[in-house]
């Protein structure tokens, strides 16, 4: 038996997307996007977003179409998108559904029930949505939903969390980026 350095799950490079691969190359910020209240919360980790300015300001983010959340924030028609932290991997991975969560991702940290949904605590800061007018677009395998912002609050400042080419990454207010973290660890 030996141990190799390589993904084991991961297909050989002639047989990678390359969309995918372009994606993976551009760092993007990790959020939380969560709807619902009590049994019925959901929640999803989201790279592929985009915040524009203006009066309201939105918040557009590409989610899974077969999604708990996405069912949730169609029931609800509000959501929290959270802008997590450093701290923050092993929640992102267990909401992204790559890590195990017993008991569900949910049980990983403490949450306030908002108008909006569970908002994180102790996170740099969230947003409280409600679903656009404006009917979600199929995007490739996802859907590009709108959310507008409604209300926004911010914590401390922390360095953000930042997904590249498979792994997280976070810059640190005064020294610039970090290297990567491992990403067999859930830290």
């Amino acid at each position: 038996m030996s141990i190799s350095s390589e993904h084991p799950f991961l297909p050989p490079e002639a047989e990678r997307s390359p969309i995918r691969r372009l994606r993976g190359r551009l760092p993007s910020p990790v959020t939380l996007w969560t709807a619902g209240s009590g049994e019925d919360r959901s929640g999803l980790t989201v790279s592929s977003l985009l915040v524009a300015d203006g009066e309201p300001g939105y918040v557009a983010g590409v989610l899974d179409p077969l999604s708990e959340l996405w069912d949730g924030l169609r029931g609800t028609g509000v959501a929290v998108v959270t802008l997590l932290s450093w701290q923050h991997q092993r929640l992102a991975d267990a909401f992204g559904y790559v890590a195990p969560a017993p008991g569900g991702p949910f049980r990983l940290a403490e949450w306030t029930q908002t108008d909006w949904g569970p908002a994180l605590q102790g996170a740099g800061g969230w947003a409280g949505c409600r679903l656009s007018d404006r009917p979600p677009v199929q995007l490739g395998w996802g859907l590009l939903v709108q959310l507008e912002v409604a209300h926004t609050e911010f914590g401390d400042e922390q360095p953000p969390l930042i997904h590249r080419r498979g792994r997280y990454l976070t810059l640190a207010p005064e020294r610039g980026a970090r290297a990567p973290a491992d990403p067999q660890s859930f830290g």
